[in-house]
């Protein structure tokens, strides 16, 4: 009779250490399954923000794209009218030229076709 009661007693702590374990394998289970969410959670978060910084990125380069064009079509602007107030400056010039050198033209064509 006192087998049977250590018996039992020891088939009653086998089955409390086997309850015991499966209770444990449960929870690890269910970690691992939090955990595969969690890190399906972090990986949409951290793709989410990736796209957001590629847009952010992407406007601030435009941005400055659109500004080194500005500065390049202001600055395009300067030297081409530069360039035209030159040019009519020269052009002036050479009309100014042409009319003070005129007369002595005609004269010297004058002389040319009237000279024996």
């Amino acid at each position: 009779m006192k087998e049977t009661v250590q018996t039992a007693v020891a088939d009653s702590k086998v089955s409390k250490i086997i309850k015991s374990l499966a209770d444990l394998e449960n929870d690890i289970d269910s970690q691992n399954t939090k955990i595969t969410e969690m890190r399906k959670s972090l990986n949409s978060k951290a793709l989410k923000e990736i796209e957001s910084l590629k847009e952010k990125v992407t406007q601030t380069a435009i941005k400055e794209a659109e500004s080194m064009i500005s500065e390049a079509k202001t600055k395009a602007e300067q030297q081409a009218k530069k360039i035209a107030s030159d040019g009519a400056a020269k052009l002036d010039k050479l009309k100014s030229t042409i009319d003070s050198k005129f007369d002595e033209a005609v004269d010297s064509v004058v002389s040319t076709i009237l000279k024996p």
